[in-house]
């Protein structure tokens, strides 16, 4: 072997130097060439695995999230309790309404905490970290009824500043505490398409929009949408017979009430309630999310326009994990496949979606 790669470098040199001085010269400049976009390729890779590095949470392992979940929940605890001595002693009055608002905001974390690590997590401690959430979130709006019974407390309105997942959950909250009639009033915060029938949809997002880049659509009917660039957080919510094809959203999509649908998405958590015979093809970090759906199917994101391969490295979501077909169905706990389900075949499947040439549609005001 170590003769024949002697032969192969001798014959090699030899050609090379029977090259004219010219043709020596070209021969050389190439051979640096391959060997810069060599070294380059190499450093582009590094960069990249220590973007991944960076961009993952600094516990991934759920022994470490459940007791720093733990800890966070008992100091929650501890300050209600504080809340109610402070309330106790009229000279401490004035200190009530202000750490009260703090004991929201705490559990804000803590729902963000759950969030941003749910794609490693079991979706059973999935589900018990979101019921003691929730169960926090009742005490803290009791706390409030009775130490502040004369001003009507909102736990909605006191985080002081909302991000992407967060408005996830409080939308996931109204809908809890109001069956049947979801209170859509943060998603109505956001820029988005709504009221439509029959129509193209296009928004491009762009770097300078990262700051301001959730966005709904709601109660569309017959519509093709097509969202390009890097969304924070996208909410979908009354579309009947509608097409979606998106790009990468950094934090959470919260789907409720398709119908006939077929939605292209790629984020590290998906949600979706009340969901009727619709077609989800995902890329997605963490294990997709149904409760009060039937009729859905699964499939791999094939969605392709210039530059998405990069917008997909740069939100975490380059690597295929397969997530899309590992599907939790909350309203279904028996151990065999949920009905409600299913992977959508290989031959019914759409070709790989080109949104390349899709031309920007002005979006609605916030409303």
């Amino acid at each position: 072997m170590e003769g024949e790669e002697g032969s192969e470098s001798k014959q090699h040199h030899l050609s090379a130097g029977t090259l004219d001085p010219v043709s020596q010269k070209k021969h050389a400049a190439m051979l640096d060439r391959l060997a810069t976009l060599h070294q380059s390729r190499l450093q582009q890779s590094a960069a990249r695995s220590a973007a991944a590095a960076a961009a993952s949470p600094a516990f991934e392992s759920v022994s470490a999230f459940l007791d720093r979940f733990a800890e966070s929940r008992r100091s929650i605890e501890a300050d209600l309790q504080g809340c109610r001595a402070i309330a106790a002693d009229p000279a401490s009055a004035a200190r009530l309404k202000p750490e009260l608002e703090k004991l929201a905001a705490s559990i804000a974390d803590l729902d963000r905490l759950v969030a941003e690590n749910s794609y490693f997590l079991p979706s059973y401690e999935v589900r018990s970290s979101l019921r003691a959430i929730s169960a926090l979130k009742e005490s803290v709006e009791a706390a409030n009824s009775e130490l502040l019974p004369r001003k009507k407390f909102s736990f909605r309105n006191k985080a002081p500043k909302k991000d992407s997942t967060f408005l996830v959950k409080e939308v996931e909250e109204a809908k809890v505490s109001a069956p049947g009639k979801p209170d859509l009033a943060v998603v109505r915060e956001t820029p988005g398409f709504r009221n439509k029938e029959g129509s193209i949809l296009i928004k491009h997002f762009r770097v300078s929009e990262e700051g301001e880049g959730d966005f709904t659509l709601a109660d569309l009917n017959s519509c093709e949408i097509y969202l390009r660039g890097r969304l924070r957080a996208l909410f979908i919510h009354r579309l009947t017979n509608c097409r979606v094809f998106a790009g990468a959203v950094l934090g959470s999509i919260l789907i409720e009430e398709v119908n006939d649908c077929l939605l292209m998405l790629a984020s590290h958590q998906i949600r979706i309630h009340h969901a009727r015979a619709t077609d989800f093809y995902l890329r997605v970090r963490s294990r997709p999310i149904i409760e009060d759906s039937s009729g859905v199917r699964f499939a791999p994101y094939r969605l392709f326009y210039e530059g998405i391969e990069e917008e997909l490295r740069d939100s975490g979501l380059e690597e295929e994990t397969g997530n899309w077909a590992n599907v939790d169905d909350f309203k279904w706990l028996r151990a065999v496949q949920s009905p409600n389900w299913s992977v959508i075949p290989e031959e019914e499947r759409v070709q790989t979606m080109n949104a390349s040439d899709a031309t920007e549609e002005p979006c609605d005001d916030k409303q």
